[in-house]
């Protein structure tokens, strides 16, 4: 009882805010208030088989089904969300915005095949500076929603590359090709995979991740990620 009313007199002189609006959060919400959670422009992609993403690797890479929980576009309230995640230390940021994802995942027709969920991997020398990987925050609020295993060493970054958000579609692909690498090959063999990233610009890093996976392995991939930018 004595924690409950010192948690509840510390929220009031230090209450968390919406990542959104900026808005003190009630004891029911976390990171993001139940309004902007409502007025978040979603896809609804894991409804919608042959969508725009699934459509930009068409030609490709082989994937099953591919989805965004949100669109990224310049001028959007939700568009710092992404920054917040990956540049501000906002790790639990990721927990919550998979677990609204996966919410969806665990509702569609369209991913009920899933095995084994797959973060797209940092190098560990970004990961040690950033503190975290992005996409593990991301894939462990689904695993959540879903109840299904993650993977995230068996996938992994071989080189350091630079940051890909100023670069060409061109420029973006050769700073990711064949940077990735899988260690065993029997924990990917036979699985349908769920590829997690945080935002799909060009599909460049998660079309060098299913391309090493799929060379190598006998398997099967979706993606899923927080962010899609659409123009």
């Amino acid at each position: 009882m004595l924690t409950k009313i010192f948690n509840g007199l510390f929220n009031l002189v230090f209450p968390d805010f919406c990542e959104v609006c900026q808005t003190p959060l009630v004891r029911s919400e976390r990171g993001i208030c139940l309004l902007c959670l409502h007025g978040m422009p979603r896809t609804k992609f894991w409804e919608e088989p042959d969508n725009e993403i699934e459509k930009l690797f068409w030609g490709r890479i082989k994937i099953e089904h591919a989805c965004s929980l949100f669109y990224y576009r310049k001028g959007s309230d939700f568009r710092p969300l992404i920054h917040k995640l990956k540049y501000k230390g906002k790790y639990s940021l990721g927990i919550r915005l998979g677990e609204e994802l996966g919410r969806h995942l665990a509702d569609s027709s369209l991913y009920k095949g899933i095995d084994v969920l797959v973060p797209v991997p940092l190098h560990p020398k970004k990961e040690r500076k950033r503190g975290y990987n992005q996409s593990e925050s991301i894939a462990i609020g689904i695993s959540k929603m879903m109840n299904l295993p993650l993977d995230k060493g068996n996938l992994i970054r071989l080189k350091y590359t630079e940051t890909q958000t100023t670069k060409t579609k061109t420029e973006r692909w050769e700073n990711v090709s064949s940077v990735f690498s899988v260690q065993n090959t029997s924990r990917f063999n036979g699985k349908h995979l769920l590829l997690i990233d945080d935002v799909i610009t060009t599909g460049s890093t998660i079309e060098a991740c299913a391309s090493t996976i799929l060379n190598s392995c006998n398997c099967k991939i979706s993606i899923a990620s927080l962010g899609y930018a659409s123009y």
